[in-house]
């Protein structure tokens, strides 16, 4: 008997100041890359799904974002200016949530 299946694993990468694309205020927005792994026998061995979104803290609207985009998002709140930032990155350690 084989026993496989998938896990999910949830990285914050940032939080950055954005104005909303939904509620139109400038609220803190969190960027998250989920991955999803093959598992064999309950153990993760490749990804084979990544994806990339942001989130607003105010009024919950996601939107997802490829995967330069969310390079660039993270990028633009390391160096603490750009185009729609406005607040500082929170340095967030990658920990990996289970969803």
């Amino acid at each position: 008997m084989i026993i496989f299946g998938t896990k999910g694993y949830l990285y914050q990468l940032a939080i950055l100041t954005l104005v909303c694309g939904r509620c139109g205020n400038p609220a803190a927005h969190t960027l998250r890359k989920r991955v999803t792994k093959f598992t064999l026998f309950f153990v993760p061995l490749f990804p084979f799904s990544t994806k990339y979104a942001t989130q607003c803290t105010f009024c919950g609207a996601e939107q997802k974002v490829t995967k330069e985009q969310a390079e660039q998002l993270q990028a633009q709140g390391a160096s603490g200016h750009g185009g729609q930032t406005y607040g500082q990155q929170s340095q967030q350690p990658q920990q990996p949530y289970q969803s």
